[in-house]
């Protein structure tokens, strides 16, 4: 049986009653969120707080591996550091009804995390630097660890057998992807230390509320620490300089960086790009990526995205991003 077909099954009854048999009783009605990965909503319990529930995308990750995810923010948050963690039943984060996972989560508000103010990033280097200290201290035994040249290689031609890829760009996809491949394989070897990390850390993923926190350990894995980082630099080379200068001034206060990571950026980049296409093609069939994505099935981002990719193998030739000084 399909997970799309699972999700299908998720009606506001079953949701109820998936609730329900933990004890917890709604005071008012489930609000979905914007989530499409997981099934995610926002309710106020009969103790008059509000929580969000979040249902697992069955099939996406096993038991053992939701369970890491869970263990990984309970160290975190022993460590004091501003996360948000599941709530344990009777002992229990990972719950389950029928066949689903799900897990529920204080609700806490926020501001967005705003790449125009130094103190977010400090506050952010203070957080990320306490995350990977706890990370490094154990190591994920279920969950992946971020291979580039594998992943890619595997997304290939999962990608190139999309329905809705134009005919007549296949050809050209495939070259470019391979360029892309046979660029990333020519590069200089970098060598990271291996920790547990959030590995998904963009600005939807941070609030603030006087200090900044951190949402949403789906995507947590064994990876290098600049993975935590790229997805939140923007502007041109000399204003992410001074937004890492800030970041990681502070995160040395608790772990080493290793600068030399800086070199994986644009390769990072390229795996974000290429998965988040295949992410797309594999949930097609789920009616909420039709609805929300519905550019995907049109020849115009096709050939955007090719020009994009194409441009991002002249990127992975570039030098690359460093600090001062110089010498890494």
């Amino acid at each position: 049986m399909s997970a799309n077909f699972h999700f299908h099954q998720l009606q506001p009854d079953l949701l109820l009653d998936a609730l329900e048999s933990y004890h917890i009783r709604l005071e008012s009605g489930l609000m979905a969120l914007n989530s499409y990965e997981n099934r995610v909503y926002q309710f106020k319990a009969d103790d008059m707080q509000r929580y969000v529930v979040k249902f697992y995308r069955p099939e996406r990750w096993t038991a053992l591996q939701i369970a890491e995810e869970h263990q990984f923010c309970r160290d975190l948050q022993q460590a004091e550091l501003d996360i948000i963690a599941p709530l344990q039943f009777d002992g229990q984060s990972l719950l389950q009804y029928q066949h689903y996972y799900f897990a529920v989560f204080p609700s806490k508000g926020g501001r967005p995390f705003s790449a125009e103010q130094d103190e977010h990033w400090e506050q952010l280097g203070t957080l990320l630097g306490q995350l990977h200290q706890v990370g490094a201290a154990s190591t994920f035994q279920h969950r992946p660890t971020l291979q580039v040249q594998t992943e890619l290689q595997q997304a290939l031609p999962q990608l190139l057998q999309c329905p809705l890829m134009p005919a007549a760009l296949r050809p050209q996809y495939q070259r470019t992807l391979e360029q892309l491949l046979h660029t990333i394989q020519q590069l200089p070897a970098v060598k990271w230390r291996s920790r547990r990390i959030h590995g998904d850390c963009h600005a939807g993923n941070i609030l603030t509320d006087q200090q900044l926190f951190l949402l949403d350990f789906d995507d947590c894995l064994q990876g290098p620490a600049v993975q935590d980082f790229w997805m939140l630099l923007s502007g041109d080379e000399m204003e992410q300089r001074i937004q890492l200068e800030i970041l990681t001034e502070q995160y040395q206060n608790f772990t080493d960086f290793n600068q030399s990571e800086l070199a994986l950026i644009e390769q990072l980049r390229c795996r974000r790009m290429v998965l988040y296409m295949v992410w797309l093609a594999k949930r097609w069939a789920d009616p909420a990526f039709p609805l929300h994505f519905p550019w995907f099935a049109h020849e115009d981002y096709w050939q955007q995205q090719l020009q994009q990719l194409q441009q991002q193998n002249l990127r992975l030739q570039q030098p690359t991003l460093r600090l001062y000084p110089y010498d890494i």
